[in-house]
């Protein structure tokens, strides 16, 4: 989608009645810090013994099955593993590729937490400041408390999901070569007005991420594709990692089928117009591209302290787990921060320890991918990598 086209936000997400920016009160989910205080500081040789190999082979053995089709699993840190099992397309024999191209769904928002944390490092971006100062014009009078930028990286700014193209799947799939837009999506879940006062609890949802995408457009003078790429993408050599061109629903190169089941039989959804994720889930990428991605910005590499500070920090608030772009879990014992992605298809998840001692980036072709899918595969390809 074109970033000229894009930035008639302008024209949408402004639509209001009240008049200029408001004025802003302190920010009002004051942040935690926690478990990676001295990130940049500490020692490079990550310790802890090697990955529990036994378990992540028991966890690839027997693909293709009901759950999953094929599954590409790394480990690293204080040693590390490669695997793969399944295959590149029902009905045949040919073995999944190890180094395929998938849709990485929602680890795209760790992308673009980073860009832009690096805004705010070089002073383009206040994290306190109201959204509209970078996206001019009034949030809807719905809207009587401000949302800031900060509201938008925790998912604390209260904006509902905006429409889509069903609730299931099975509903969207006729419209999968559809194009619905960011603007129509973040218009739709603005007019509905807050689900709460910014600030006081944390939602999950995408649409805060779509918001950002565009205010990096709007920043930069630049597309928020090309920001991730001559920022993130080509530094860090991450040479098969991209987006979608203007609503393709393919995926370019070599990758594995992805399929959903429908009436208990796996249909085939690798083929699917996903422009309404855009920012916040539209990223394709590869196992080796997202392992070298996490170990880069968990070392420091993509964004500066003191910003880095906020991808390891939750919001003081009851019940919060994520921080800006990641997610703080408790895994055998230790603190893990992470970040899944769904598409139809395909399931995503990266995953480390603050010291690196552990990482771990999959691609599983879950069958189940926006439903009960994604946690078996945590349980079954996650939580392994993490026993010991």
């Amino acid at each position: 989608m074109h970033r000229r086209t894009r930035a008639a936000l302008a024209a949408v997400i402004v639509l209001g009645l009240a008049g200029g920016p408001l004025a802003l009160p302190a920010a009002a989910d004051s942040p935690a810090v926690a478990d990676c205080p001295t990130v940049a500081d500490r020692a490079a040789a990550p310790t802890g013994r090697g990955p529990d190999t036994a378990a992540l082979r028991a966890a690839l053995a027997g693909l293709p099955d009901r759950d999953a089709t094929a599954a590409l699993i790394r480990v690293g840190g204080k040693g590390s593993w490669r695997g793969s099992a399944g295959v590149r397309k029902l009905g045949t024999d040919s073995r999944a590729l190890e180094d395929a191209r998938f849709r990485a769904g929602s680890t795209t928002k760790v992308v673009t937490a980073a860009l832009v944390l690096q805004l705010a490092a070089e002073g383009r971006v206040d994290l306190n400041a109201s959204v509209e100062t970078y996206l001019p014009g009034p949030l809807p009078a719905t809207f009587s408390q401000p949302v800031t930028v900060r509201h938008l990286l925790y998912f604390t700014s209260g904006i509902q999901p905006g429409t889509s193209f069903g609730d299931t799947v099975e509903q969207e799939f006729p419209h999968r070569f559809e194009t619905l837009t960011p603007e129509e999506v973040v218009a739709s879940g603005l007019a509905k007005g807050p689900a709460f006062t910014p600030g006081t609890r944390q939602q999950y949802n995408n649409i805060n991420y779509t918001i950002l995408g565009m205010l990096i457009e709007k920043v930069t003078g630049d597309s928020y594709e090309h920001q991730a790429a001559v920022r993130i993408f080509r530094p860090l050599g991450m040479r098969d990692t991209s987006f979608p061109r203007h609503g393709d629903p393919r995926i370019h190169g070599p990758h594995n089928r992805g399929y959903q089941l429908m009436g208990g039989k796996p249909v085939d959804v690798t083929e699917w117009n996903m422009s309404d994720r855009w920012a916040a889930g539209d990223m394709i990428s590869t196992t080796r591209d997202l392992e070298r991605f996490l170990v880069a910005l968990f070392r420091g590499k993509v964004v500066p302290q003191p910003q880095l500070r906020l991808m390891f920090t939750v919001p003081d608030i009851p019940g919060a787990n994520r921080s800006a772009g990641l997610e703080r879990l408790e895994v055998n014992g230790r603190v893990v921060w992470a970040k899944t992605g769904s598409r139809p298809g395909y399931h995503t998840v990266i995953a480390a320890t603050c010291d690196l001692s552990r990482t771990l980036v999959y691609s599983v072709n879950s069958t189940d991918a926006k439903g009960d899918g994604g946690p078996k595969a945590v349980q079954r390809f996650g939580i392994p990598a993490f026993n010991r």
